[in-house]
Formats: C-alpha cells, structure tokens, sequence
C-alpha cells in the first residue's frame, strides 16, 4: 500500500478525503473534536507508524498549504464587521499583549539558555504569533460573533505581521546586509500589500456581486482566485501567506452577501482542505521522539511552560482590561495558544539561516504537537461554559430573539403533505397569537419546482399542471382553519430550489417562524442527500419548528420541555411551550438533568434561576400551570425518554451547529430522541446569524 500510495498522487489524495469523511463522524461519537481525530489518523498513517503517508510528498504538501490558508480565510470571511469595526481597538490591544509578552519571555528563555541576543529575539518572535486552530470548534457551536472570538481572530493579523517582520530584520541582520532603508523598504511593501489587497477585492467584488454574473460558479470561482492571489502577494510582500488570506477573508467578507456562494466557500475548505491541515500536522509528530523531547530537554519543557503561560497572562490581562469573564479569557487564551504556521515557518528560515539549533527545531515541533492539541481542548472547553454564562440572569423580561411569549407572529407554513396540513395548519393558529389576544398572521406557502417536474409532454404543460395543483392545495389549507382563527395569507412560489424558496418567502413576507411537518427519510438516504427540513433549516433567517404531531394540537395538555443549558435559545423554547399551553389550556413541565456530581448549593441556584421563568398572571390572561423537575442525569435519552411518556407532546431544542463545513438541523442526540419518542415532538431551531 505505502508503494502505491508514494507513486500515485491520485491514491494519495483518495485516503486523504477518505480520511477527512470516515473519522469525523467516528471521533465524534468518542465526544471529541473533529481535529483530534485528524490527528491521529495523521499519525497513525504517517512516516512513524503505518508509512502510508508522509509529509515530503508533494499532493499532501499542496493541500495542507491550502488548509492553513484556508483555515485564515474563513475566520476573516466569518468576522461580524460591524463589531470588528466597533472592538478593533481592542484587537490591536489584544493582539500587542499577546505579542509582546511572549516575546519578551521568549528573548529571557534563549539568552538564559546560552543563545546569542539576535537569536533570542528570534525565539521570542516565534511564539509570539498564534494560529487560531480552535475556530472549527468555535463554528461548531454557532460562536462566531462572540466578542472575545473577534478579538482572538482579529489579533491574529497582528501577532502574524509582527512576528514575521522580526524575522526579516533577524535574517537582515544575520546577513549583514540590514539598513534603516531595507527596513522601511520593508514596512512600506507590507503597508502597501495590505491596502491592496482590501481595496482590490472590495472595489471589483462590489462590481462582480452587483452586475451579478451569470452563475454561482463563477462568483465561487472569483472568491477564490482573490484568496489565492492575496497569498501569493503576502510572499511577495515578505510576510506568511495566512495574513494574505485573513485579509482576503476580511475583504471578501464585506463584499459577499450570505447565501449559497458563501456557502460553497466555507464547505470546500471545511471538508476538505482544513481536515487535510490537521492530517499533515499528525504526520510531523514521531511519538517516541517527541516523547523523549519533552521528557529529557528541559529547553523543550521550559519552551512550551513559557508559551502557555505567557498567552495565559496576555489573555488574563486582556480580560481585566475589557471586563470579561472567565469563560472570554479562556477563550482568548485557547485561540492565541496553537503555534503552527508562521511558527514553523520562522523557525525553518532560522535554523537554515544558522540562527537556530537542531534542539530549537526539536523544540519548536514539540511546542506545535502539545499547543496544537490543547488549544483546541479548551477551546472546546470554554464555548459550552461561554453559553452558561451568557444565561446568567436572564429572565423572561429579556426574552430571546423573538421574545415569543410577548406579541404576535407572523408563521409561515409549507404545505406539502395533505394528511398532515390541518394539524399544522392549527399549530401555526395557536403559536401565532400574542398576549392581550393580539393575532399573528399564518402564511401557508406552496413551492413549486421546475426540477420536480417530470414531463411526459410539453414542460410548460406540466409546470402549469404543477402550479395549479398547489394553489389546489393552498385552498385546501385555507379550508382548514377552524372559523373566527388569525388571518392567513396563502403564497405561491415557483422555485428551482425548494428550501431556497421557503427561505426567501420567509424573508420576503418577514416571517418570524416557520413551521414544517417532519417526515422521516431512509436513513442511507438522508445520509447521502439529505433531506428538505436540513436543507430549509441551513437558509432560514428566523426559527424553524418541526412537527411530529400524533394528535391534534389541541388535545396536547401536557408539555414537556428538556432544558439542557438556561441560555436565551432554552428560554425561547420555553416560550413556545408557553404559548401552546396558553392556548389550548395546558400546563408545562420544566425538566433539566443535571450532573449528579452538583452541589446542592449549584442545584439550589439552577432552581431558583428557572423558578424566575415562571410566568406570573396578569390582568388579562392567567399564568400557565408550571412544574420544574431537577433529575439527576444518569443518560440524557433514556431520562427525556421516560419523562416523556408522561406528557402528550416533548418540545426539543436542535442547536443548528456547523459541521464539516455546514450546519445540520439537528444532532446525533436529537435524532436518537426522536426515534425513541412515542409522543408528539416539536424541535426548534434557531438561526445562525
């Protein structure tokens, strides 16, 4: 196999992508990140182990250049400007304390370990820089426009640019060739460089997404030739091409509207280029030899000490500055911590350039291994305690998004399957009205596809057949309505794309919820296409709430509500709970499993945190029957499983995460619940952005 493998740039690249499809979904049932898993298949595979892959070769070489650069791009693509405009200060200052501090300890370690001055400013300019391998994980939990990630990823250009300018001059100097010229030769081609690279792309971006050129393909096409070419500038203008590319990103950012393009974008790079990034780190790492790097070289031990604690403070120090809490610094932290890129970079051009030792070098890799490991770990361990903070005081005064229990909404309802459209039908009339008996408005909606339509004759003939046989079903809908219920608006739509159509008469009609029938695809099926509600719940602007509904809506008097974390998401699934038992009568129960290592004290403080959701009567209306229920968790499904046989419908939350690139509608956990569920299920899901 390694024969093969070592001859055939084709084969090489097949295990790649196998790699990169297989061991995600595998590692993710383990409950680890995606890049655990690519790194051990990296090193499981590589030169010190099965000899399948190594990282001299050339295919492997090309796309793990890509990844990293690709890595830089989507975090710059994904950047909320608005607030990057409004905390770029704080980047900068962020990004020059977790610059100057590890460089300042870098330069101490060297010169106290015997290495000359300009050496030591160059181990100092090595771990000043960071790449932020932690962003996958942050995308994964929808954390994207979190202040603190912003501020990571927004340091980063910095740390980077600086970092690499200090390697110039270190080289400069080393050759004898600096001067106060070269120097300012220096500044002005990186100066220079970056004003291009954003005013190019911006200015022909504008142009391009404005005349909107033909297809999709060629604006996926355009976006990428402006990152490529951004990278190759960076060389050119003496800095490392991941600044090029998270300019790119930036630029391409403020030009690019969200949509399908966008999309294709961030799913090229996310399933394949990035998982071969962390592959070709794996390959690096011999565990004998870095075992004994970091067991017998107190320089390594003292290396890799000193990184992490200089990042630790930096961060800590940010954190005071800015006023955040634990789970921001640690977040700040785990982003500024993995040193790969520019660090391996500059330490190639310092050990070639004499400046650097072997035992640097050996150094360095075991920094990358451990650092490149870590920073992730607690990355995903500061995004979970990131959301239960953010819950910390949160009433029903301050509502989620939609603050669903206060007014009145506009629901559109896609009406797909006659059997089941009166039940949704009457859903969507109960979860529309507001409190004081304001009503909501329903927007049942029939979409049209030239691509479901199969002629046997004229293909006008039969998309005129098709249209007609939806507006059949709108009236059929409308018929459903029970007398005196909200007002209803019955849309049609002609659409090559069917979820694309849901989405933008979503957006067009200012829909503030959707709500779909669920339908249960085979499951070889669902893997290889997925399925509608997926694909509607990816493009959605506002909620989306699926229905399994094994009795009418109106015979659901009990209503059990899993809450896993008290955020503004749980507190808006709450509230949907609250208006359907509002309605027909009902009453909820509050169910939260906690750890069964919690104090009692913790426990005491999560009760009297839901004991404020409960909803107080007013003038007008009565306050829905609430019962709150803390059960000790010994497995989440069977616990949710056997509370519900109790109730007639359990209301789901579905958090819309980002995996491999594209969000999915609902997790592992939620699928599993809703084949054991024997009762009606609503799930709900939140938007992304």
């Amino acid at each position: 196999m390694a024969a093969v493998l070592a001859t055939s740039p084709l084969a090489t690249f097949a295990l790649l992508l196998a790699i990169s499809v297989l061991v995600p979904p595998l590692i993710r049932r383990l409950g680890l990140p995606d890049l655990v898993g690519l790194l051990a298949a990296g090193v499981l595979l590589g030169p010190h182990a099965a000899g399948w892959l190594s990282e001299d070769s050339p295919t492997v070489r090309l796309l793990a250049d890509v990844g990293v650069i690709y890595l830089l791009f989507i975090a710059g693509l994904e950047i909320d400007l608005a607030q990057f405009q409004r905390i770029r200060a704080r980047s900068f200052r962020f990004g020059l304390l977790t610059f100057g501090l590890p460089m300042a300890a870098g330069m101490a370690l060297g010169l106290g370990f015997g290495y000359s001055a300009l050496s030591a400013v160059l181990i100092g300019s090595i771990l000043a820089s960071h790449t932020p391998l932690g962003y996958p994980i942050v995308r994964s939990y929808g954390a994207m426009r979190e202040e603190s990630v912003t501020v990571a990823i927004g340091g980063t250009i910095f740390t980077d640019i600086a970092a690499l300018l200090v390697l110039a001059l270190c080289m400069g100097v080393s050759r004898g060739d600096l001067s106060a010229l070269s120097v300012t030769g220096l500044l002005l081609k990186v100066a220079v460089y970056g004003a291009l690279v954003v005013l190019l792309i911006t200015r022909f971006g504008r142009v391009l997404v404005q005349r909107s050129v033909n297809s999709d393909s060629q604006l996926f096409v355009a976006v990428l030739l402006a990152l490529f070419a951004a990278a190759l500038g960076a060389g050119l203008a003496g800095v490392e091409k991941i600044v090029g590319a998270f300019l790119a990103g930036l630029a391409v950012n403020a030009v690019l509207p969200d949509g399908r393009v966008k999309e294709q974008v961030v799913f090229v790079g996310a399933t394949l280029f990035i998982p071969v990034f962390f592959i070709d780190l794996g390959l690096l790492l011999d565990v004998p030899v870095f075992a004994a790097t970091v067991v017998g070289s107190t320089f390594a031990v003292a290396l890799i000490a000193t990184l992490i604690a200089s990042k630790g403070v930096a961060s800590w120090w940010a954190g005071k500055l800015y006023g955040y809490n634990g789970p921001q610094v640690l977040t700040l932290w785990s982003l500024s911590l993995p040193q790969v890129a520019a660090t391996l970079a500059a330490t190639f051009v310092g050990f070639r350039g004499g400046l650097l030792d072997e035992r640097m070098l050996n150094s360095v890799l075991a920094l990358m291994v451990v650092t490149a490991t870590l920073g992730p770990w607690l990355t995903g361990v500061a995004m979970p305690r990131l959301a239960a903070a953010s819950a910390a005081g949160l009433s029903v005064d301050q509502g989620g998004q939609l603050a669903l229990v206060k007014r009145a909404l506009r629901v559109l309802v896609p009406i797909a399957n006659p059997a089941h459209q009166g039940d949704l039908m009457a859903l969507a009339s109960l979860l529309s009205g507001g409190s004081g008996g304001n009503q909501g408005r329903l927007l049942p909606l029939a979409v049209v596809s030239p691509r479901q339509v199969h002629p046997t004759g004229r293909a006008d003939q039969e998309l005129m057949a098709a249209i007609s046989s939806g507006r059949v079903q709108l009236q059929s809908a409308m018929a459903e309505l029970a007398p005196g219920s909200c007002p209803a608006q019955p849309l049609l739509r002609v659409d090559g794309d069917v979820a694309a159509g849901i989405a933008r008469s979503a957006l067009e009609q200012g829909a503030d919820l959707v709500l779909m029938g669920m339908a249960e695809p085979a499951r070889l099926g669902r893997w290889l296409f997925g399925d509608l509600v997926d694909a509607t719940c990816r493009l959605t602007h506002c909620p989306l709430v699926v229905a399994r509904l094994l009795a009418p809506p109106d015979q659901l008097q009990r209503l059990l509500v899993p809450l896993k974390d008290l955020t503004a998401a749980a507190l808006e699934q709450f509230q949907l709970a609250e208006r359907i038992a509002s309605a027909v009568g009902g009453s909820i129960t509050l169910l939260h499993l906690y750890d069964p290592r919690l104090s009692a004290l913790e426990r005491g403080q999560l009760a009297a945190q839901l004991e404020r959701w409960r909803p107080q009567a007013s003038s007008i209306e009565a306050a829905v029957p609430v019962e709150i229920r803390l059960l000790a968790n010994h497995g989440v499904e069977s616990g949710i499983h056997q509370q519900g046989q109790q109730h007639d419908l359990v209301i789901l939350r579905s958090q819309r995460r980002l995996v491999a690139g594209l969000p999915i509608a609902a997790s592992d956990r939620t699928s599993r619940l809703l084949r054991l569920l024997e009762r009606s299920v609503l799930v709900i899901s939140d938007p992304l952005h």
